[in-house]
């Protein structure tokens, strides 16, 4: 009878304070992101604001500690899941974020082994600029042999990211097309 009693009670002062000291934790995981970021974050326009407003404070001092604990008092009232679930993703956490970024490494050094994949790629970017992106891999190839910083190199990457994360709004517009008809 007791333990139905406990199940039922209100959570302990320590407890409540665990879980204070959690959202002012993820609080400040927000404040630490660019404006970008917090702008593709669904978060309530209040706490959008105290997290702008804590960044713009350049000293640590009792003002942020106000600031910091104001916008965990704000988070009570917010569904924090997806908050959390947005933060991994920032952080890479996301494990099928990961695969992609993997995926997509592996696609840029099997493009630069074989410019062949340049035309597989067409298939599955049909978006893609092939001379823009034979320029990129003759630019990194060349790097490769100089010694130089891999600038093309990785604009291969941010190029084959652009267009997976492109592509795939493409499709999803695609969908809500065939649906409506």
């Amino acid at each position: 009878m007791k333990n139905q009693e406990d199940e039922t009670a209100a959570p302990s002062k320590t407890q409540r304070k665990q879980q204070m000291e959690e959202l002012q934790t993820l609080g400040e995981e927000l404040v630490a992101l660019s404006t970008e970021r917090i702008k593709k974050i669904d978060i309530p326009d209040g706490l959008r604001d105290a997290v702008r407003e804590a960044q713009r404070m350049m000293r640590h001092d009792e003002a942020k500690r106000r600031q910091m604990q104001y916008i965990g008092k704000l988070m009570r009232n917010v569904e924090v899941e997806p908050i959390r679930a947005a933060l991994a993703l920032v952080r890479g956490e996301s494990a099928g974020e990961t695969a992609k970024l993997h995926r997509l490494e592996r696609l840029r050094g099997e493009l630069l082994a074989d410019e062949q994949v340049a035309n597989e790629i067409a298939q599955l970017y049909p978006a893609v600029d092939l001379q823009h992106l034979r320029s990129l891999r003759r630019a990194a190839l060349k790097e490769q042999l100089q010694n130089k910083p891999p600038r093309s190199y990785r604009a291969i990457f941010q190029l084959l990211k652009e267009l997976e994360n492109g592509g795939a709004s493409e499709a999803i517009e695609e969908d809500d097309k065939d649906e409506e008809a």
